[in-house]
């Protein structure tokens, strides 16, 4: 358990002393999984789930079954990692709330967190008023490989009933490749002539990839900055 290691080196002592932003991400994991196995103390599991995961970046991916079966985590330890992971995505999210858009980067702001470790294709509709301040959004379709993407319908639909003057799209590549394929580039002129005729523009469509993002507007894939 924590309590076993050398006082001065307890994550938990750390903590305390010298602030949450002091410690490694060995020790933000130890802190969440309390304790060790046998032969093995609670900082060593930690540096054995950092390894098996690759880094810290890679954990969001790692699904249920695939972390608890880690030696050492077991079930309840996938749970608490897990529901970690879901809470500061929300606060991040919420953090990084934009009332107004202003460019294409507010929006993969607002929404990247939305599609960690989203294995299928997700669309979201942004609703906008005639300020491009956000009235709602909402997850029309989660895709399958088997089917193609949402009716511009159901896009519109919904930008009617929350009585929006313009709409963003945004969806993801799970294969984190954020360049668009002939599908997405047929779907957006449907829904860009769909918008003209009911006067509802759509200003952008952005595709979530990994650490970047492609922005039908500027044509291009923007990196995480």
């Amino acid at each position: 358990m924590i309590k076993e290691i050398i006082e001065e080196d307890q994550p938990r002592e750390r903590f305390i002393t010298k602030g949450v932003s002091s410690l490694s991400d060995e020790e933000l994991i130890a802190i969440l999984i309390r304790t060790g196995i046998k032969n093995k103390n609670v900082k060593e599991v930690a540096r054995d789930i950092l390894l098996e995961t690759k880094g810290i970046n890679n954990l969001a991916n790692y699904s249920y079954t695939n972390l608890a079966s880690i030696p050492g985590v077991g079930k309840v330890k996938a749970i608490t990692l897990l529901s970690a992971l879901e809470l500061g995505k929300r606060a991040l999210k919420s953090n990084n709330k934009v009332i107004k858009i202003v460019t294409d980067k507010d929006i993969y702001n607002l929404f990247k967190y939305d599609f960690i470790n989203e294995k299928q294709e997700k669309l979201i509709g942004v609703f906008l008023d005639n300020k491009n301040q956000i009235i709602a959004s909402e997850t029309i379709f989660i895709g399958t490989a088997n089917q193609s993407m949402v009716h511009p319908r159901e896009v519109f639909k919904l930008a009617v009933k929350y009585s929006a003057v313009k709409v963003i799209v945004v969806h993801n590549h799970p294969s984190g490749n954020p360049y668009p394929s002939c599908a997405d580039d047929d779907f957006t002129r449907v829904l860009s002539e769909s918008g003209k005729m009911l006067d509802i523009p759509l200003i952008d469509h952005i595709i979530i990839g990994k650490n970047s993002y492609y922005c039908y507007n500027l044509k291009q894939v923007i990196e995480e900055s």
